[in-house]
């Protein structure tokens, strides 16, 4: 294996970030990882519903104040 390996992209030729030993993460056994893993990806779950309940009151404000507060059509 080369002291630096080379990725070569349509954009050009970047050094690997996993070139050096001490750039990659030790491995760890299949019970750390298990218990790693058990309760799930709570954080990206938090953060997705935050950010849908911002869009959603959001898109309730628009509806509310500009398309009511112009009244019926016609």
């Amino acid at each position: 294996m080369p002291t630096n390996p080379v990725i070569v992209t349509p954009v050009g030729r970047h050094p690997s970030a996993a070139a050096h030993v001490e750039d990659v993460a030790a491995p760890i056994a299949a019970d750390a990882a298990a218990e790693a893993l058990k309760r799930g990806p709570v954080g990206a779950l938090v953060l997705s519903a935050v950010a849908v309940g911002i869009l959603f009151i959001g898109w309730l404000l628009l509806y509310l104040l500009l398309f009511l507060g112009r009244g019926p059509l016609g």
